[in-house]
């Protein structure tokens, strides 16, 4: 499984520094709200990263717990929540094996299209069987994921983007190459620190991510005991779901 390490795990906050968090919070609280489930319920947010996501459903008044695969992630989450003083509790958790002592949750989420870093099917199914664990009975599940139409459309091979800083400038280049039997995105990210000393560094790291078709998911949370509710293209309740869109959010209740 995928992982940001090390000082890709330091960056990733600046990288991701115009991602609409907050937005995309008050969204999974308004699908919760939908089915009644309101702060200060406790929510899990599963693959949450350095916790920005986790940080603004804490701000909406919910009590929130966040596990994450990787241990540099973890390390900035429980930066920022110092820093932010914050109580959202952090542990490191493998979604295929999730086991969060304090259950069961009023909802659960996977956003940011976490769910495809396990990639196969029998280790999807693993993950959505533990999510279910972690929920109460009618609890929520809402989830985020890569959609196949928009991804074999309308990815970009290589895509460079710039940050500049103070002391530094920091370049990094994106190359995906796809899997489409598979459905598979390799996303190589080299990432060079130019520092205006002169000096420079550099490194790669290599994300593998999972896209899915909307019936083909729909498959895989009934087999799970889930009963999806609604599907959204991205964070919008506007836009219908065609093959220009990349994200799509679902959220699914607990049968059993």
């Amino acid at each position: 499984m995928s992982s940001y390490l090390g000082r890709h795990a330091e960056l990733y906050d600046l990288f991701y520094q115009d991602k609409a968090y907050e937005q995309e919070a008050r969204f999974a609280a308004s699908l919760a709200r939908e089915q009644g489930i309101a702060p200060p319920a406790r929510w899990l947010d599963v693959a949450c990263g350095s916790g920005r996501h986790a940080f603004a459903l804490e701000q909406l008044g919910f009590n929130v717990a966040g596990v994450d695969y990787s241990p540099s992630q973890l390390a900035q989450a429980n930066q920022s929540k110092q820093q932010r003083h914050s109580h959202v509790t952090f542990a490191q958790q493998d979604m295929r094996q999730l086991n969060v002592p304090d259950r069961p949750f009023d909802v659960v989420s996977c956003l940011f299209d976490s769910i495809g870093y396990v990639q196969t099917n029998e280790a999807v199914l693993e993950a959505l069987r533990c999510m279910h664990a972690h929920l109460r009975p009618g609890g929520l599940l809402v989830m985020e994921f890569w959609h196949a139409a928009g991804m074999l459309k309308s990815y970009d091979p290589v895509r460079i983007r710039r940050w500049t800083l103070p002391d530094r400038q920091i370049v990094r280049i994106s190359e995906t190459t796809v899997d489409v039997a598979r459905q598979l995105c390799h996303v190589q990210y080299s990432v060079h620190e130019l520092l205006t000393d002169g000096r420079c560094h550099r490194f790669t790291e290599t994300q593998t991510n999972r896209f899915f078709l909307v019936q083909e998911m729909d498959l895989l949370l009934t087999t799970t005991g889930f009963k999806s509710v609604s599907w959204h293209a991205g964070y919008d309740r506007e836009r219908t779901i065609d093959s220009g869109t990349f994200h799509v959010v679902v959220a699914a209740t607990k049968l059993s």
